[in-house]
């Protein structure tokens, strides 16, 4: 199972991937100009589209919602590298600059998923789409009050690991759309 959950896991993070480097090229590192509120409200965008199309089990914009888990991803990942570029006060930076920033936070997600997986055994699986997407809705509420907070907390861990946990769920749920579960 593990070997499945990694290959299934590899295989959504190459299609962001691509799509990372592919609008990279478009419009270059834009999103460095955004602060990590209007990166949180990106993905909370995303999300709650998500949601209001499970609630209304309709749409009327025709974008699939597989697209809108894609862009919780690398919402994600771009709030995760800002976070590691805070110091870099650049608004342009290569692709070949940020790709490895980009594969660092990946590596350590993946590292996060495995070893929940093997705590919790994949519960995942026997989730529905629609509770994920609340999960996540949820870590975005937290990540917001974080932020109000100036990052600071008690007890609760950081922003970091929230926004790790937003993109294990949206991967979970591409998979999961992928094999129509």
């Amino acid at each position: 199972m593990k070997t499945q959950t990694i290959s299934e896991y590899n295989q959504v993070i190459h299609l962001c991937k691509e799509l990372f480097k592919k609008k990279t090229i478009d419009y270059g590192t834009s999103w460095r100009i955004l602060r990590l509120p209007s990166i949180t409200d990106q993905i909370f965008i995303k999300a709650q589209r998500i949601r209001s199309i499970q609630e209304k089990d309709t749409q009327k914009i025709s974008d699939p919602i597989a697209d809108e888990f894609v862009g919780i991803i690398n919402y994600s990942l771009i709030a995760l590298m800002q976070i590691s570029l805070k110091d870099d006060p650049r608004l342009e930076l290569s692709y070949e600059e940020i790709e490895s920033i980009y594969d660092h936070w990946v590596d350590a997600t993946r590292g996060l998923l495995e070893n929940k997986n093997h705590d919790y055994g994949e519960a995942w699986r026997d989730m529905r789409v629609a509770s994920m997407t609340d999960i996540i809705l949820m870590k975005l509420f937290r990540v917001k009050q974080i932020e109000d907070n100036q990052g600071k907390t008690i007890v609760s861990e950081g922003i970091e690991a929230n926004y790790q946990d937003m993109i294990n769920y949206a991967v979970f749920c591409l998979i999961k759309l992928e094999n129509h579960v």
